[in-house]
């Protein structure tokens, strides 16, 4: 049994490491693929707006030939500069279900890092901040929300064997149209929208759409700037995650809470189209685009990726109309049956109790590892 680092421009090396995962879940009806061409662009080191500031490499373990276990090992040197860390990220991890194996990936990492003089590692984190946190901890027997981990509950015991312990822990939620908010938070964003305080501007096109993402890039840094995992993204790699959304996203489902002609807080929502992604398997061409499509229309399930309100409007009515909006989306047309809130930080007090008093249901539990490398 071996390690080693995969070479990224070898096509056989990449499809290695983006397949072996279906033999982990091969027996997993709720696993959902990612799409192969996430993990190409990963790959990507001409193309990936990530490796014009920072680094990252993939390995494998492998025994006669078969993969065993694989890692991505990150250093993310805007993540280290804005929170004055010396830190590595892990992702991509999947692995049989033997320490041995774990043991060997985790000392990859662990040696990659410090010949970074990095000083800990954390994960599972990915490259750009719009990638899902964690191990899933509570939860397995739901299909995840897009984009968020799903994996075999015996990855959490061989990150805490080799010595990982808990950063923090993420809450994934639901909302179904058989709740009620209460009338008086209705009756409050009306007068809100009366008064011409603030009013919800929609979509019509993914057209229109694109041309907002420098203005809700700038928007996202004031909202999660606070946040105790945030660090700025720079424009090529927000451009490059919304135009990712993009893909999944239906103009009406998209709503901005604005005051005057500037944005007071977003509504970012979109059909889950999970059960043509694990038709697909991962593969959107050369027909994977039209079955995704078709869910986008059939699907009973909403997926809230982002929901806010700026820090210096909150307290003015907006949050009455942001949550009323909210409500109204999820009961557009009879469309959907529910809609999951993605990955709330339990160090995110006040997003959490709002959540909960809309009536979301927490029923997922994704949990970040840290670890201290000694000297």
């Amino acid at each position: 049994m071996n390690f080693r680092k995969i070479n990224t421009a070898s096509s056989q090396d990449r499809q290695a490491f983006i397949h072996f995962p279906y033999q982990i879940y091969k027996d997993t009806p709720h696993w959902v693929p990612p799409l192969d061409s996430e993990l190409h662009a990963a790959m990507n080191r001409s193309e990936h707006p990530f490796y014009r500031h920072s680094e990252a490499d993939f390995f494998v373990v492998e025994s006669e030939g078969q993969v065993l276990g694989r890692i991505q090992v990150i250093y993310n040197q805007n993540y280290c500069q804005h929170h004055q860390k010396q830190i590595a990220f892990v992702y991509y991890f999947e692995c049989v279900d033997d320490p041995q194996v774990s043991q060997k990936l985790f000392d990859a990492a662990a040696v990659w890092a410090r010949q970074r003089n990095l000083t800990g590692i954390l994960g599972p984190k990915g490259m750009l901040r719009s990638a899902g946190h964690g191990l899933l901890q509570q939860g397995f027997e739901d299909d995840p929300a897009m984009g968020i981990p799903y994996n075999p509950q015996y990855y959490n015991a061989l990150f805490e064997k080799y010595g990982f312990t808990k950063e923090t822990d993420y809450f994934s939620g639901y909302l179904d149209t058989s709740m009620v908010l209460p009338d008086k938070l209705f009756e409050v964003a009306e007068k809100v929208k009366q008064r011409g305080n603030f009013w919800v501007k929609g979509f019509s096109s993914l057209a229109e759409m694109r041309k907002w993402i420098p203005e809700l890039d700038s928007v996202h840094e004031q909202a999660f700037r606070t946040k105790a995992n945030y660090y700025p993204s720079t424009p090529a790699e927000f451009t490059f995650m919304a135009k990712t959304m993009l893909q999944v996203m239906t103009p009406d489902l998209v709503k901005l809470i604005m005051k005057g002609d500037q944005i007071a807080g977003f509504i970012l929502t979109y059909p889950d189209v999970s059960q043509a992604l694990k038709r697909i398997k991962g593969k959107l061409f050369p027909f994977g685009w039209a079955d995704v499509l078709m869910e986008q229309k059939r699907t009973r399930r909403l997926n809230i990726n982002g929901l806010g309100i700026l820090p210096e409007f909150q307290g003015l009515g907006a949050n009455a109309l942001l949550y009323a909006e909210l409500d109204r989306t999820i009961r557009s047309a009879n469309r959907f049956d529910r809609a999951e809130i993605v990955q709330v930080d339990e160090r995110n007090f006040l997003s959490k109790s709002d959540m909960e008093r809309m009536g979301v249901i927490w029923n997922k539990t994704h949990r970040s590892y840290t670890l201290q490398l000694a000297e």
